[in-house]
């Protein structure tokens, strides 16, 4: 487990808030960085792997008008998906993750651009983040870390609530 992943949980207990995920291109490595270790259920409420736009629509209400006038790479649909998320969970902080890993892409979508959204009461905010053509597993990693750090930001900007109590 990294520190960043061990400052989120630690950030979260503090906080009283659960995290949830919607994951695509990383497909599942935000959940799994943050369940590493005992004790994680106590924050980490759940975390959706939505690999194909069938998924997102199904698992997290991402709107089929949105894929087809946006792409499921776009920020948009990363906005959808950190709401779903937060409609689908019991948790309060969502992050999602939807992006080219490679290798491959388009001219209008290249490799490494990975869009993010990240949900919190009364805020959702995107983001895209072009990461480059760095190969699948860098471009994935990237992605990983990149949301953690949003993550770790969102909690510590979130007023304490107490909500968290798992175990």
């Amino acid at each position: 487990m990294t520190d960043l992943a061990r400052g989120i949980l630690s950030a979260a207990r503090t906080k009283g808030v659960m995290i949830t995920t919607a994951e695509s291109c990383t497909g599942g490595m935000v959940s799994a960085a943050l369940t590493d270790t005992a004790g994680s259920s106590a924050v980490f409420e759940r975390g959706f792997v939505t690999y194909t736009n069938a998924a997102k629509m199904q698992m997290l209400g991402v709107r089929k008008a949105s894929l087809d006038a946006y792409g499921a790479v776009s920020e948009q649909v990363a906005r959808e998906m950190a709401l779903g998320a937060i409609a689908h969970a019991d948790a309060q902080i969502a992050v999602s993750i939807t992006g080219i890993a490679g290798p491959g892409g388009s001219d209008h979508k290249p490799e490494g651009r990975v869009c993010f959204g990240i949900a919190a009461p009364e805020h959702c905010q995107t983001e895209t983040v072009e990461f480059g053509a760095l190969g699948r597993a860098l471009v994935r990693q990237a992605a990983c870390d990149h949301a953690l750090g949003l993550l770790l930001s969102t909690i510590d900007a979130t007023p304490i609530t107490g909500v968290a109590q798992k175990s």
